[in-house]
């Protein structure tokens, strides 16, 4: 499909609003998924309404990893006083949960089905329940990316071979990590937060991780590898959340109008790669070439893995997350992948914004999410 005709009924992202990111037992140790995103909720509606355009939400659609079960959009949906007409849905993509929400939403919006529908993600690292294996009593502290007979390891150690296979040194992902925190530390987020029990701003930022500092810090996950907890991302809470709808129904907000999703698998051994995939698979779908994208996001949960995608597919490294990323703001797993996308519109909208983004996660088990934004003219 031609990229004239993706467009033509095409939805579009508003109010894009997000808490600030927690790190994990601190800010927001005792706020549950509910207590993290039905505020955000509330702040988006009260957005639309401000702005007279439509506000009679057809669903919640919120990505979600490890929270409490019992469908946590429909639960935060009712907290936010949203009314019991209005159902919800939580998509569980692990790492791409986020994104796929809003792709799933815009899906829905594009048929015509609905006119309105709030999505992103959500995930409290802090309060997700412990839960025990029946047969041992040990600790689930994961779910199995893939069934046995498959590769299936930890993220951790995954980006750790990524970057030996690929020859990505030490050196590089802690000057990739040092760019992260030093972008982040000189960016106003304030437009786009929500503020939450007291906290305002994003509690993982730190301006002063150089090189040197990073280049200190041992490896994390494997005895001879180079991801450490500099230039990888930090276990975090927080929600992110934006109002997919129709261009019409936008009543002249700011917005992102969304050319094409896709997913797709890869690899289970390298789930660092799942993006490329993905991204390539959007590319065709929306005939926009890769050249054309003035901004890139991706889930920094590795500084190998972002990079790696690079070298892949040829991305200009000054062109990713040029507001920081995951490294220094923290990823909390169902909601990052929406958090890319509020920032892709605070970015875009701005005047001197380039015209389109895209968006894209690594998964664990081998999948990567990708979506392709431009500005609303």
């Amino acid at each position: 499909m031609s990229r004239s005709a993706y467009s033509a009924a095409a939805p579009v992202l508003v109010a894009p609003r997000r808490t600030p990111i927690g790190n994990a037992g601190h800010g927001f140790s005792a706020l549950t998924t509910t207590d993290l995103a039905a505020p955000v909720l509330t702040a988006v509606l009260e957005t639309l309404r401000d702005a007279g355009a439509p506000h009679q939400v057809d669903d919640v659609v919120l990505g979600n990893c490890l929270g409490p079960g019992g469908d946590p959009a429909r639960i935060a949906s009712l907290a936010a006083g949203l009314g019991v007409d209005v159902p919800g849905v939580t998509v569980d993509r692990q790492c791409g949960s986020g994104l796929d929400a809003v792709a799933l939403a815009a899906a829905r919006i594009r048929s015509g089905e609905d006119n309105l529908i709030l999505a992103g993600g959500v995930e409290s690292a802090s309060t997700a329940p412990w839960r025990l294996w029946p047969d041992t009593r040990e600790r689930y502290t994961r779910a199995p990316f893939a069934p046995p007979g498959f590769p299936d390891p930890d993220m951790g150690v995954a980006a750790d071979d990524l970057a030996r296979i690929r020859g990505i040194s030490r050196e590089r992902q802690d000057a990739y990590a040092a760019r992260s925190h030093a972008l982040a530390a000189a960016t106003d987020f304030s437009s786009e937060i929500v503020p939450i029990a007291g906290v305002d701003r994003d509690q993982r930022i730190r301006s002063n991780m150089t090189e040197a500092r990073l280049g200190r810090l041992r490896p994390a996950f494997t005895p001879d590898g180079t991801a450490t907890a500099g230039n990888s991302c930090g276990i975090s809470d927080g929600a992110a959340v934006l109002a997919v709808t129709t261009q019409a129904g936008s009543k002249g907000l700011p917005a992102l109008r969304v050319l094409g999703s896709a997913v797709a698998g890869s690899d289970p051994s390298l789930p660092g790669l799942g993006p490329v995939p993905a991204i390539e698979k959007v590319l065709r779908r929306t005939g926009v070439a890769l050249s054309d994208i003035g901004v890139v996001e991706i889930t920094e949960a590795f500084a190998s893995v972002v990079l790696a995608v690079a070298d892949e597919l040829d991305i200009d490294e000054d062109l990713l997350c040029p507001q920081g990323g995951a490294i220094a703001m923290g990823h909390p797993w169902g909601a990052s992948g929406a958090i890319l996308l509020v920032r892709l519109a605070t970015w875009i909208v701005a005047s001197d914004g380039p015209e389109l983004g895209l968006a894209a996660c690594a998964i664990g088990g081998g999948q990567g999410v990708a979506m392709i934004v431009e500005r609303v003219q």
